[in-house]
C-alpha cells in the first residue's frame, strides 16, 4: 500500500475524514465479521456436544450384548496361585482347585561360542563346510510339522537365525553372550520344537553352532484339577462352565484352593446406574442448550468494541452468546426426541410389556424437576439421588429376584436407544457419518462469509483509494492557488 500525505495544504484530518466516509461499508463487513465468529462458536459447541453424543452412542452399543452384564463374581483363596472371573454362566458355590503343571513354552539356550563370533561371523569360521540340511519339527506327534533347512559355509550367523526364524521359531544371536536362543512362539506340548539332522555333516554343523549341546525346556500343557477332574491347556488359561481361571503356580506343596463363586447383585445394578448416570448428564446438557436464555442484542465484538471493555465485561458479554448458541436448535430438538423416545419405550420380555418405569427407575414432572432436568431418570432408593433415595429400590429387587429379566430388558433398551442415535448420526449432504448435526451446511456457511468479508474488504479499500485521491487533487489545487496568491502578493510588492 502507498503511504498517503494528505492534509498538509488544508490541514484537514484526511484519515479521519475517509474512515467515516466509509463507515457504512466497514460496519457491512463488520456485520458478517461477528456472523461469521458466532458461526465458528456455533460449530465449536457442536463439536464438543457431538463428541459426548459419541461417547454415549459408543456405550451404549457395548450394552446391547449380554456379556457386557456379568452377574456372578468369584473370587479365590489364594491369588498367587490363580486368579478367577466369573460369567452369567458360572454356577454358585465353593469350587477345589489343584494346579499340578504351569505351561511352558519350549525354550532352548545355545553353548558358549567363540569369542569372536558375531552376527557376520560366517559358519565357515566356525568349522562348517559345504551344505548340509537341517530339521525343524514342531509339535508332537500326529500333528507334527517338519520343514528341511539348508545350511551353507558361506552363510552368516545373522543368515542363520532369519532361516530358523522362517520356520516359526522365535531365534536370536546374543553377541554380547555369544550364544543362540530359539523359543516357540506359543507354550504348551503341541507348540514344542526339536531341531536335529540325520546326516553326519548336519550334526557336527549344529554341534558348531552350540545348538546340540544348548540347555533345552520342553513346552509343556498347564495341568488342573477343578472338582477333582482333571483339565489341560496349552497356556495357563482355562474357561470352565463360566468360570475364566488363570493359574500362576502350582498347588503341589500347599495344597488345593478354593474358588468361591456367589451372586452379583450390586455389579449389575452398578452397570445400570452408571449408565443412567451418563445419560443423565448428557440429556441435562442438552435441555440446558436448547432451553437457554436468548441473547438478543448480543453479538461478538469488534476489536475497537473491546477496548472500551474490561476483560471481565468482554467474558461475560461472550459468554452470554456461547451459552445462547443452540438456543431452539432444529439439530439439537431432532437428538433430543430420538433420545428421549428410545428412553420412554417399552418392550416386551415372556408376553408382557416392560418400561424403566417398571423397575422403578422414572422422570420427574416438569413441574417438580429441577430447572433443565425433567428429562432425567431417576432410580427409587439410590442412596445418591436425594429425590428418590426414599423410595422403595425396585431396580435392587428385581435384580435379586429375576436378573436374567432385568438383563433383557436392558439389552432391548440399549438396542433402540443405540439405533436411534445411529439414524442421527447418518452421513447426508449436509452432514457427515457419526455427526448429529449439520457440520457440512456450516462450514459452507463459514466459507461464505468469509468470501463475503474478501469483497467487504476489497470495496473498502477502493473506496478509501477513491476519497484519498479526490482529497490529494483538492491538496494539489489549494496548493496551486496558494502559490498564485503568493506570486500576486510578491508582484504588488
Amino acid at each position: 500500500m502507498a503511504v498517503r500525505l494528505s492534509g498538509m495544504i488544508s490541514g484537514m484530518d484526511t484519515d479521519s475524514l475517509v474512515k467515516a466516509l466509509v463507515s457504512s461499508y466497514s460496519q457491512k463487513k463488520d456485520t458478517y465479521k461477528k456472523e461469521q465468529t458466532k458461526l465458528s462458536w456455533k460449530q465449536d459447541a457442536w463439536k464438543t456436544l457431538n463428541s459426548k453424543v459419541y461417547k454415549l452412542y459408543t456405550d451404549v452399543g457395548n450394552l446391547k450384548y449380554q456379556g457386557a452384564y456379568v452377574v456372578k463374581k468369584s473370587t479365590v483363596s489364594d491369588s498367587t496361585k490363580a486368579t478367577v472371573s466369573a460369567t452369567n454362566k458360572a454356577i454358585n458355590g465353593v469350587q477345589s482347585l489343584e494346579i499340578s503343571n504351569l505351561a511352558q513354552t519350549a525354550y532352548l539356550t545355545g553353548d558358549l561360542l567363540g569369542e569372536n563370533v558375531k552376527e557376520g561371523t560366517t559358519l565357515s569360521e566356525l568349522g562348517v563346510s559345504g551344505s548340509e540340511t537341517i530339521t525343524v519339527t514342531k509339535g508332537t506327534g500326529a500333528n507334527a510339522k517338519t520343514e528341511q533347512i539348508e545350511v551353507t559355509a558361506d552363510m552368516t550367523v545373522k543368515d542363520l537365525t532369519q532361516k530358523l526364524s522362517s520356520s516359526g521359531l522365535k531365534v536370536n544371536f546374543d553377541t554380547d553372550n555369544r550364544r543362540i536362543f530359539i523359543g516357540s512362539d506359543k507354550s504348551g506340548k503341541d507348540n514344542d520344537f526339536t531341531i536335529t539332522s540325520t546326516n553326519t555333516g548336519g550334526t557336527s554343523a549344529l554341534d558348531k553352532l552350540g545348538i546340540n549341546s544348548g540347555t533345552k525346556i520342553e513346552g509343556k500343557d498347564a495341568t488342573i484339577k477343578l472338582n477333582g477332574v482333571e483339565y489341560t491347556n496349552s497356556s495357563n488359561n482355562f474357561s470352565i462352565n463360566g468360570l475364566n481361571i488363570t493359574v500362576q503356580s502350582t498347588t503341589v506343596n500347599s495344597g488345593p484352593i478354593t474358588i468361591n463363586t456367589s451372586s452379583d447383585s450390586q455389579g449389575l445394578y452398578d452397570k445400570i446406574k452408571d449408565f443412567i448416570t451418563q445419560y443423565n448428564s448428557l440429556i441435562n446438557e442438552m435441555t440446558k442448550l436448547y432451553n437457554a436464555p436468548s441473547s438478543k442484542g448480543y453479538d461478538p465484538l469488534t476489536d475497537d468494541e473491546k477496548e472500551q471493555m474490561s476483560d471481565k465485561e468482554v467474558e461475560q458479554w461472550e459468554t452470554k452468546i456461547k451459552d445462547s448458541l443452540l438456543r431452539n436448535d432444529s439439530s439439537l430438538s431432532t437428538i433430543m426426541s430420538a433420545m428421549t423416545s428410545a428412553m420412554n419405550s417399552a418392550f416386551e420380555i415372556d408376553g408382557k410389556k416392560y418400561s424403566l418405569s417398571s423397575f422403578g427407575i422414572s422422570t420427574e414432572s416438569i413441574l417438580t424437576a429441577a430447572e433443565n432436568e425433567y428429562n432425567a431418570f431417576h432410580i427409587a432408593g439410590d442412596a445418591d439421588d436425594s429425590i428418590s433415595s426414599g423410595k422403595t429400590d425396585k431396580l435392587m429387587t428385581a435384580i435379586n429376584s429375576d436378573p436374567d429379566k432385568v438383563i433383557d430388558f436392558m439389552k432391548q433398551l440399549s438396542n433402540k436407544l443405540y439405533d436411534n442415535i445411529d439414524k442421527q448420526m447418518k452421513s447426508t449432504k449436509i452432514r457427515s457419518a457419526f455427526k448429529v448435526y449439520n457440520d457440512k451446511q456450516l462450514a459452507s456457511e463459514y466459507d461464505n462469509y468469509q468470501k463475503l468479508i474478501a469483497e467487504w474488504e476489497t470495496r473498502i479499500a477502493e473506496k478509501e483509494d477513491y476519497y484519498y485521491n479526490k482529497f490529494s487533487a483538492m491538496e494539489t489545487a489549494l496548493a496551486k492557488l496558494q502559490n498564485s496568491s503568493s506570486s500576486l502578493t510578491n508582484f504588488f510588492k
